[in-house]
């Protein structure tokens, strides 16, 4: 006879590493992979919020399923093992119980698809006001950057080596010239590649799009809360694929139109990393005195 207490253990141990996942996420470092979170990032945009909503959907479903599956499973291996059932039955068909099993789960997609296709139309479909474009184009093996809509040249962004960190980088997601963005600004995102398929991943943003050769692909965001967001190519690119991050500063707009207007006399100017610096530094300071 099967060991029904382990069985009921490990279901139990699975269901509370279940609901921990569901809860971690509100426990999570905004922007960044955080030790110890089991899920999703915290969301800043519209999208991730939405995303963040239908992950929580889906899970409270499949959690409904794995417990009435498992309590079938347990009430099988009591009702019918050898001991309690010696002269088990001979039939093999019941139409009704196998409509049953055909239309219910047809119903549960047919539920779980109602919220879906809303929720990918809003990711496709870029709003009719934007405020600015950016344009992100993958390279073996960094990104580089456009402002189309300022006056700012394209620049290379590649990851920080580990020996040239300095404090507050991240090993692997810290660059030296990361994105600036302006602060509840809807975004247009046009992602593309000049040699292999890569990936622009972000996912406090709820971000995710491939970047094709020869090919322009849209998204958009709107980040509504300040900070410092990481994310990485998320496409299989070569040799250096996992040294590829993307690192997005989302700023107020007094901060992001210096920025602005630094980088459009020097894409690689310092007077635009010295005003990205002194905020951060500013903001870290007013959150450390609120703790």
């Amino acid at each position: 006879m099967p060991d029904l207490y382990g069985e009921a253990m490990r279901f139990l141990t699975a269901l509370a590493l279940t609901w921990t996942t569901f809860a971690a996420g509100a426990f999570a470092t905004p922007g960044q992979p955080t030790d110890g979170a089991l899920g999703l990032q915290p969301a800043v945009t519209p999208i991730m919020e939405d995303i963040v909503s239908f992950h929580n959907l889906l899970l409270i479903i499949i959690t409904v399923i794995t417990v009435f599956v498992m309590g079938l499973l347990v009430y099988v291996m009591i009702r019918y093992n050898r001991k309690a059932n010696p002269t088990p039955s001979k039939f093999s068909h019941n139409t009704l119980l196998e409509v049953v099993w055909t239309a219910v789960p047809v119903l549960i997609l047919i539920g779980i698809a109602i919220p879906s296709f809303p929720l990918l139309y809003k990711q496709d479909v870029i709003p009719a006001e934007i405020d600015f474009t950016l344009k992100a184009t993958g390279n073996q093996w960094n990104w580089s950057y456009e402002y189309p809509d300022h006056e700012v040249a394209e620049y290379f962004s590649n990851m920080v080596e580990e020996e040239d960190l300095e404090p507050g980088q991240l090993r692997n997601l810290s660059v030296d010239y990361p994105l600036v963005v302006p602060v509840n600004a809807t975004v247009r995102l046009q992602v593309t590649a000049s040699d292999v398929i890569h990936n622009w991943a972000m996912p406090a943003f709820g971000t995710k799009m491939d970047a094709i050769p020869g090919r322009i692909n849209e998204a958009w965001f709107q980040a509504t809360q300040e900070g410092v967001y990481y994310g990485q190519c998320s496409e299989l690119c070569g040799l250096r694929h996992a040294f590829m991050p993307i690192e997005v500063h989302v700023v107020p707009q007094d901060v992001f139109d210096a920025w602005i207007a630094a980088k459009a006399e020097n894409e690689y100017s310092e007077a635009a990393d010295a005003i990205i610096a002194e905020y951060t530094a500013a903001r870290e300071t007013r959150l450390a005195q609120l703790d």
